[in-house]
Order: C-alpha cells, then structure tokens, then sequence
C-alpha cells in the first residue's frame, strides 16, 4: 500500500521543508514506513508524484511531477523540490496493488483543476471493474490512462461530479463549492460500495475479499477533502493524521520539524497517511469512517453515515485487515522497525482502535477486564474499593495489584485489610 501527505497553507512553502527534509519526510517513508508491516512490499519504491498548485497568473491548474523511481533514488526530486514554492501540495509514494509500474499509475492523477489521491484498496476489484467501468460516461471511462483502481475511483468520483450538475472541467475563479465536493466524495465511496456487495451474489464467490480500504484526498486549488475509511463495521481503516497551526518550521535539530501555534489561528495544515514527526502532541488520527474537508485553512471532520457507520464513540475497531494489507494504525511514535529488518511476514497483532484514536491489544484488553471482573471491586464511602467480604478499604496500590495491573509501591504481601 502506498504513502500519501497534503499541504494547506495561507502562505507558500517550499517543497523540500515537506517532502525531503523532515526526519519522517514522504520520501523517507518510501523506504522507512514506520506504520506500514508488508514483507510482501516493504517498501514504497514503485514510483512517487508530487502535485502542486502555483501563482494564479500561471492558470488555475496544478503542476504535477511522477516518475517511476523510487522517491529516494531521484536526484531531479532533490533538485527541485528546494527550489519549489507552493500553498498547495499533494505527494505519493507507492506501492503497487493494482496497475503495472507506469507512470500513468503514479499519483496524483489529474483533471484540469482537480487531483485525487488513494491509499488504499478496492475490494474484490477484478470483479468490480467491469461494472463500474460501465457506470461512467463515454467521456470519464476513455479519460482513464492507466490500470490503476485508484484512477477508476477518480473517474467515478468526476462521473458522479457531473451527474449532479457540476462540470468536472470548469474552471470556477474560488474553486468548486467545498459541499459539493464532499457530498461526491460520499458518494462515490456508496457507489463503490454498491459494486462489491453485488460480486458474492453475482458470481457466486463466498471467500473473495469484500472490504475497501478507502482513504482518498482530492483537492481543487482551494478547498482539500480527504476520507479516513473501511468498509467494514469492526476493522479499522488505514493509517490517517492531520496538524494544524500557525507555522511548520523547523527546530535547531536539523529536520526536526514542528507545527507552531502561536495563537489560535489556522495558518497551516497537513493531513498525512504518517506523521512527517513523532511529537505526538503535533497530531491528531482522524477516526475510522471519517470525512475531513478543509476550507480556508478551517479543518471540519465528520463522520460517514452508511451501513458501517457505528453512533456508540466507545466502538473499538481491529487492526488485522489492515495490517494484513500492510497499513499499521496506531500513534505517532510507535513501531521502529523499519522495513529491511523484518524477516518474514508478520501475523497481524489483534489490537483494537479505541474511541479517542490509541490502539491496545486485545488479549492485554480482555486479561484486564476478566483480572478486574473476577476481583469483584466495591466501592465505599469516598469511592475507595472495598473487600468483598469484610468491606474494608484498600490501598489503591494493592488493590490495581490484585487485579492484574502494575502497582505503585514496593510491597508484594499478600492485601489486608487497612
């Protein structure tokens, strides 16, 4: 699976201080993916692109560089991107799942004003294609140049643009209406959706693959509306964080990045498949089944009512399918194995995404609530636990000792009474 990064500024921004300089750059993460686990592919290196918008008397549309090497093997990347400026960036790296290495299957793809980017999947996308190919009109489905799902998603996204009465390949002066964007973007994930629930029935196939990982971004110059999804109720979706501020500058560490915020303002924002640093309080992760628009340097994230939408915030999300396509989820700062370390295929760890976005492990998960369960706590007066059969306090240590969990002080004896 691939790597992608958006930048949002008021003010431009050379390439380099996103894309190569960072210490977690988009082009580090072509070889050193730290919340990427695929020994299939354990690296990004099937190509890279990089999309940007320049000074309005230049045109309205962006200026978009792919290429099929690898992001780290390319000098003309390094010889450009420190002397490139822009307020509106898209990169990829890649990793290829659908479509040969071409570059008319790098991202970003293009349309006049628009791009579009994925990181992800389709499910069950052999038998997917036909179908939603012919969906489109004669114009989007000869539009599409390469083999990749990711540009097929692209095209429908336009077809479904049209066919709600907006012109794909009008130039408006401030931008498509930031609404009408995301309504399409949901949309086009329904109707996504739409065609592989129709392949079981349809071909009668019980064990082809079913769920999508969907996280796109598409931009028109303006706004940028960006998706954190599955199709699926109990899995998590592939790795997605945003950071927003007044300044991303760097500190006296060089690459050492950091988003400031001087005041409450939002001068800046990024939104990234992995966080470019490991300062945890510099990002957020979007939720699983989210859609993030960002309008005027304004962050709105909302989630997706469909068939996998879940309304209880305590639902806890596993991480298997996507690690098994090779997406890890979790916090900034985690796993440090890099890709060239990992001998062999790993088995998917069975942690669960919590509400509020950290991960924990399953098995750690259920040992503590049975711990606690079988404990069989009380409270007295204050909130204190008490015994269950002499309904005396305990000490607060003691008590976490007995139900399984660390304790603050040295002393091992067996709980009494206080």
């Amino acid at each position: 699976m691939c790597r992608f990064m958006v930048y949002k500024g008021s003010e431009p921004i050379i390439l380099s201080k996103l894309i190569t300089e960072p210490s977690h750059s988009i082009l580090t993460q072509s070889y050193d993916s730290r919340l990427r686990l695929d020994s299939r592919r354990p690296v990004n290196g099937d190509g890279f692109g990089v999309g940007w918008y320049t000074e309005p008397e230049l045109g309205p549309d962006p200026c978009v560089f792919t290429s099929t090497l690898p992001a780290w093997n390319c000098v003309n990347l390094e010889r450009i991107a420190p002397k490139t400026a822009s307020r509106l960036v898209f990169a990829h790296v890649r990793a290829t799942t659908e479509g040969s290495l071409a570059e008319n299957n790098c991202h970003p793809f293009q349309h006049n004003t628009l791009m579009w980017m994925h990181n992800g999947n389709i499910g069950a996308w052999k038998y997917v294609k036909r179908p939603l190919a012919n969906s489109l009109s004669d114009k989007w489905f000869l539009g599409v140049k390469g083999g990749t799902d990711s540009e097929w998603a692209f095209a429908l996204f336009l077809d479904t643009l049209e066919k709600d009465g907006v012109d794909p390949s009008s130039e408006p002066k401030d931008g498509f209406d930031t609404k009408l964007l995301r309504r399409a973007m949901k949309k086009t994930i329904a109707k996504i959706n739409a065609f592989v629930k129709a392949v079981p029935a349809e071909h009668e196939l019980d064990d082809v693959e079913t769920r999508s990982l969907l996280n796109f971004a598409v931009t028109d110059g303006h706004s940028v509306i960006v998706t954190r999804y599955v199709s699926s109720k109990t899995d998590a979706a592939a790795s997605l964080y945003y950071s927003s501020g007044t300044a991303w500058v760097e500190g006296k560490t060089k690459g050492q990045f950091k988003m400031e915020r001087r005041d409450k303002a939002s001068d800046v924002v990024l939104v990234a498949s992995e966080p470019l640093t490991f300062e945890r309080h510099n990002w957020l992760s979007v939720p699983t089944n989210t859609i993030v628009a960002i309008c005027n340097q304004t962050v709105y994230v909302r989630p997706i009512k469909d068939e996998f939408y879940d309304p209880d915030p305590s639902t806890e999300r596993s991480t298997g399918f996507a690690r098994s396509k090779g997406l890890v989820s979790k916090a900034p700062g985690g796993g440090t194995i890099t890709p060239s370390t990992i001998p062999g295929t790993p088995v998917p760890r069975n942690e669960v995404e919590t509400a509020g976005g950290s991960f924990i492990v399953k098995d750690d998960l259920e040992r503590v609530r049975s711990n606690v369960e079988d404990f069989s706590l009380r409270t007295g007066p204050g909130g204190l636990p008490l015994l269950p059969t002499t309904g005396h306090h305990v000490p607060a240590c003691q008590a976490r000792r007995a139900a399984g969990m660390k304790g603050s002080a040295p002393n091992n004896g067996p709980i009494s009474a206080t």
